[in-house]
């Protein structure tokens, strides 16, 4: 079946557009950003309505495509009055979220396996990039800080960067484990077995 598309191409160009107002960060006063939530809520319930236009599963992905949009619009323009990397983080994890929501809603549209599978791997995608999004804010951060101050700060700022990015990376490794097993269910008996084996070898504690 497919899927409404305007929507989606909505997502790309609003975060786009709102992401080159971060420029105009220092020079947007409290009215301009009020004014600017304000069309963004107005924008949402134009296009929720819009999802009238469809039914079943079709409106429920409209609808989370519409929400999707909305959520990524108020991150962008809250990083774009106060741009910082706790902000940047919120961004990414709107995007994150809004993707996993819809992809939750086309899993739907399956049954059985492929529908597990389809679940597990939207998981996977959003634990991706929520770690990503850790990853780059913290660094962000250590590193800032770490160039205003000593030689020793700077390596402790290295070592933390090292940390958060194993620690992103057992996430990513513990989500595409959890979609193999998913995958691996779909066998039976030796199949399963030696499926579920060569899952854990690939993505299993190195």
């Amino acid at each position: 079946m497919k899927k409404p598309l305007h929507l989606l191409s909505g997502i790309t160009m609003a975060a786009c557009l709102l992401f080159g107002t971060s420029a105009m960060a220092q020079t947007m006063s409290g009215t301009d950003f009020s004014a600017a939530k304000a069309r963004i809520k107005a924008d949402y319930n134009v296009d929720k309505k819009a999802c009238d236009a469809t039914s079943g599963n079709a409106k429920d992905i409209c609808i989370a495509q519409a929400k999707g949009k909305e959520d990524i619009a108020l991150a962008e323009l809250d990083n774009s009055y106060k741009p910082t990397p706790k902000n940047l983080e919120k961004v990414s994890l709107a995007k994150a979220e809004a993707a996993y929501d819809v992809a939750k809603q086309k899993c739907d549209d399956l049954s059985g396996n492929p529908k597990d599978v389809c679940l597990k791997e939207a998981k996977a995608a959003l634990t991706t990039a929520k770690a990503d999004a850790k990853v780059k804010m913290k660094t962000s951060a250590t590193n800032k800080e770490a160039n205003e101050t000593s030689a020793d700060a700077k390596s402790k700022a290295a070592a933390e960067n090292k940390e958060v990015r194993l620690d992103a990376a057992a996430d990513k490794r513990a989500a595409q484990l959890k979609v193999a097993e998913e995958k691996c269910d779909a066998l039976a008996s030796t199949a399963k077995d030696t499926c579920l084996a060569a899952a854990k070898a690939n993505f299993g504690k190195p």
